[in-house]
């Protein structure tokens, strides 16, 4: 069994969604194609196939027009969408006055033709006229009767002007051709500003690098430069890599990456990540990523990424478009033939009914919209600093009932600092504090970190060719040999599986036991604080509908019922180890009612257990964590726990506009279906109806881009 490929490619020369649907469905039906989406709000389609070389060819056969080319090797083109709309715009306009100057002569001179016994003249205005406004509908109507599909929109459009012309109702032909054309012009033009909106809020991507050589500073691309590599970076430029910095003071905006604009200082030894903005000092840097492992690469690539996992709600879209169309066709040849045989009725105003029902009822609303509102979702998002790495998930964002909270570096800052030292047992403080700093020497723990820092505070160091071992007891603690003693430094859990005795087992702080040759030494009494908007985001998140918030954390109970109160949380649990969390996160999921989902809400790197277990999984504070872009669903750049109010409110705002396009389309559709069946309506009436409900979804579509997002 060969191994399976994964290409993205551009996609040029596409200009209508059910085509992308035709090419979609055709590459999942080619054999050894494991997986295709094509996503025709962004115009890339992603494959995974065991032999991608195929590809091209293939869609080439669906769609001769179409044109691919892999992100891997796009270069400066990438525009040339954008500029083929203009031109196509410019084109068809010349040519649909032209019709519309015909049609107009047709209407002028209409009693007299229809005084001549034979007007061949009519006839020839009338389908050079069509023919001109509708030769690229006739053209694609062909070729999906020629492939073996039978009904499309342009299939539509052809039965019903074909069947105007037939009963001789020329002038609404070709006006329904020529307005039909119109919106499709002015659809093509909304989606495509719709799509610059939304590149606009992802163009953070730098495009150039200041490398220092031999020769001074030489203008490269970011691509080029190599680890190790120095790179100035000039006041109100972008940073092109990740790096530290090595001279220079200025301050950094991140916004493009967390979506927070307040700037931060930075200074030699900080780190600085592609995509921030250097507002008012130069700055050289050591790059430690090359630029396709960078920060903002990896976001890009996630929020490109997203548009291939596609929402129920797209997946229906497109699968009911396809049942939907012969549905319509068969329920128009009912009404055309069946009233007028069982009743005797004009054969005339029957197929004339019947041809108002075919215009009325084109899908363009619902499969260019739906795809389109979700894509701006995911680009509103990406610009506050949430990558949100698929449409289903927007979805589950908007359904989440119950969010679970981890406790440390995500309700409280992380930030611990060593407040008091009980020594006992004949043990003195700087004896304790350096047993557990030895200890905890190699573990990179929040706790772990404020035990060496307080060590450190009086030029004190650590040999750690003294330190013979080290092991992690998970969810407990860590056990080293340091000099000729065992150590070990944990929770209160560790005391009693290790049965060492002490006297005191809950404590209002975060506390680090120490045990040094099976004798409990003392303690370290360790201090955290509430995030300043912790309170503020639980209060939003209950007025965005959330009915439960809990709280999973391994700390002692006393310091975790303190958070819990003081930030008025339903529930917690502490002293959990990581498979703790997941039984009793199992446990919160099923006591979730009806069809709520549950989040969790975590640091991305000691939760990826309850992560992956969630309906959605949340990372906070992920800026430049490969570990939390990876195990994520959602990825918050920054650790404001605001953020997660705001994704659910995006969520909800995209998952509702969704939905009014759905209903406006069905709704207008459905109203016209039956004044065309009743004789109510004309094809003039059908045919504005139509683009009208299809231009409004585009344009709702693109609400959630400009629509400011304040959750509370």
């Amino acid at each position: 069994m060969g191994q399976l490929q994964t290409e993205k490619y551009s996609v040029k020369n596409l200009d209508c969604a059910s085509c992308a649907a035709k090419i979609e469905n055709g590459l999942k039906a080619v054999n050894g194609v494991n997986d295709a989406v094509l996503d025709f709000a962004s115009l890339t389609l992603h494959v995974k196939a065991k032999d991608i070389s195929q590809i091209i060819e293939e869609v080439r056969r669906i769609e001769p027009e179409v044109e691919l080319i892999p992100k891997s090797k796009e270069s400066a083109s990438h525009d040339h969408n954008e500029e083929s709309v203009k031109t196509k715009l410019k084109k068809e306009l010349g040519v649909l006055i032209v019709a519309a100057a015909l049609l107009l002569l047709q209407l002028v001179f209409e009693d007299w033709f229809h005084r001549q016994p034979i007007s061949v003249l009519e006839i020839a205005i009338v389908l050079v006229a069509y023919l001109i406004a509708g030769w690229n509908v006739l053209l694609g109507a062909f070729k999906t009767i020629r492939s073996g599909r039978l009904f499309d929109e342009n299939v539509l459009m052809v039965i019903a002007t074909g069947g105007a012309l037939a009963i001789h109702a020329y002038s609404e032909a070709v006006g329904v051709m020529i307005f039909y054309k119109i919106g499709e012009l002015l659809q093509d033009l909304a989606v495509s500003r719709s799509r610059r909106s939304i590149k606009a809020l992802l163009a953070a991507k730098p495009d150039k690098a200041n490398l220092k050589t031999p020769d001074g500073y030489k203008e490269v691309t970011p691509e080029s430069v190599e680890v190790g590599d120095f790179m100035l970076i000039k006041p109100g430029e972008k940073v092109p890599l990740d790096g530290e910095i090595i001279t220079g003071n200025s301050q950094l905006d991140s916004s493009a990456l967390t979506g927070e604009s307040m700037p931060v200082n930075a200074k030699p030894g900080d780190t600085v990540l592609a995509g921030q903005i250097n507002k008012n000092g130069a700055l050289t840097a050591r790059v430690s990523r090359l630029f396709s492992e960078s920060s903002i690469s990896r976001v890009m690539d996630l929020v490109e990424n997203a548009t291939a996992r596609k929402a129920k709600t797209e997946k229906f879209m497109t699968t009911f478009a396809r049942y939907y169309t012969p549905v319509v066709v068969l329920i128009a040849a009912g009404i055309a033939f069946i009233p007028p045989i069982a009743t005797g009725a004009s054969f005339h105003t029957w197929i004339y009914r019947a041809l108002v029902l075919l215009v009325i009822s084109c899908p363009c609303a619902l499969v260019v919209s739906i795809p389109l509102g979700y894509f701006g979702g995911i680009g509103k998002a990406s610009r506050k600093g949430i990558l949100v790495k698929g449409s289903n998930f927007i979805d589950v964002l908007a359904a989440v009932k119950t969010v679970v909270f981890d406790k440390t570096g995500t309700l409280t800052k992380g930030s611990f600092k060593v407040k008091d030292i009980v020594n006992l047992n004949g043990f003195s403080k700087d004896q304790l504090l350096e047993f557990a700093a030895a200890a905890e020497l190699q573990s990179n723990h929040p706790i772990a970190i404020s035990i060496i820092d307080e060590f450190n505070k009086n030029g004190r160091k650590l040999n750690p060719t003294e330190i013979n071992s080290h092991i992690e007891l998970s969810g407990r603690g860590v056990k080293a040999r340091y000099k000729d003693h065992s150590i070990m430094v944990g929770n209160d859990n560790l005391l009693h599986v290790e049965s060492i005795d002490h006297s005191k087992c809950e404590f209002e702080d975060t506390v680090a036991h120490i045990v040094v040759d099976a004798n409990y030494a003392g303690y370290i009494s360790i201090g955290d604080e509430i995030k300043p908007d912790a309170f503020k985001a639980i209060e939003l998140l209950r007025k965005q509908g959330i009915e439960h918030i809990a709280m999973l954390t391994g700390d002692n109970n006393c310091a975790a019922s303190a958070v819990a109160n003081r930030l008025r949380i339903d529930s917690f649990h502490a002293e959990l180890l990581p498979e703790d969390k997941v039984r009793i996160f199992e446990k919160l999921s099923k006591e979730t009612v009806g069809n709520g989902k549950i989040a969790f809400v975590g640091d991305g790197i000691n939760d990826a257990p309850v992560l992956a277990r969630a309906d959605v999984g949340v990372a906070m504070g992920a800026l430049g964590s490969d570990a939390a872009i990876e195990t994520a669903d959602v990825v918050l750049m920054n650790d404001s726990p605001m953020k997660m109010t705001e994704a659910v409110s995006i969520a909800k705002q995209t998952r509702r506009i969704v939905w009014q396009n759905i209903m406006l389309a069905f709704s207008v559709k459905g109203i016209f279906i039956i004044f065309g069946a009743m004789g109510l309506a004309t094809m003039w009436e059908a045919v504005f109806a139509d683009m009208g409900t299809a231009l409004l979804a585009v344009i709702n579509s693109t609400r959630i881009i400009g629509r400011k997002n304040d959750p509370s």
